[in-house]
């Protein structure tokens, strides 16, 4: 199951990784994040489907097409979570060494969307101290993990969840009332 886990996941995450390297890249360069972040999260969806296949493999290949819900629903938790774990650390490496200004111009993009669509100042001055409030956050790494990993890992969740609910098979022989006459 390891191999499966370690397999999966780290396809997963490296498509993610390049995915998101390459949209914000793209959009840090032209200042415009909402096409990021729509992007982002689909193809996170997109991706996720080498959950389904990990699992599906891993009960075709070594169970002889035989899987309960709780393994099925681990192995799916477990290529998610390696997934994360190297969109986590690409993003910390990315952000830190390459984009160390992106929560400053972050900031200034949505407040300047706010005052676009119209904001009052009361809600722009809102606005700000979240923003402040979420740049102060970033300073501390630990914070910056927890933040990236909760964009990717209830995606993860959810797809082994379903994943487990669809391929779960007690087992390979038909239902023995079935063919009773």
């Amino acid at each position: 199951m390891k191999k499966s886990i370690l397999t999966y996941g780290l396809i997963m995450g490296a498509i993610i990784a390049i995915e998101m390297v390459i949209g914000i890249s793209i959009c840090y360069k032209n200042q415009n994040y909402e096409p990021s972040e729509i992007i982002g999260y689909l193809s996170m969806i997109v991706v996720s489907s080498l959950i389904f296949i990990g699992v599906r493999n891993y009960r075709n290949k070594y169970q002889d097409g035989v899987i309960t819900f709780a393994t099925a629903f681990k192995l799916g938790v477990g290529i998610a979570f390696v997934a994360a774990t190297v969109y986590v650390v690409t993003w910390l490496i990315y952000y830190y060494c390459f984009i160390p200004d992106f929560m400053e111009k972050y900031t200034a993009h949505m407040l300047e969307l706010a005052a676009k669509h119209g904001d009052s100042a009361a809600e722009i001055a809102e606005k700000t101290s979240q923003m402040k409030s979420m740049a102060d956050m970033y300073k501390n790494p630990l914070f910056v993990v927890l933040f990236t990993y909760a964009e990717i890992f209830p995606i993860g969740l959810v797809v082994s969840l379903i994943t487990a609910l669809i391929l779960k098979r007690k087992s390979n022989t038909p239902d023995q009332s079935a063919t009773a006459i």
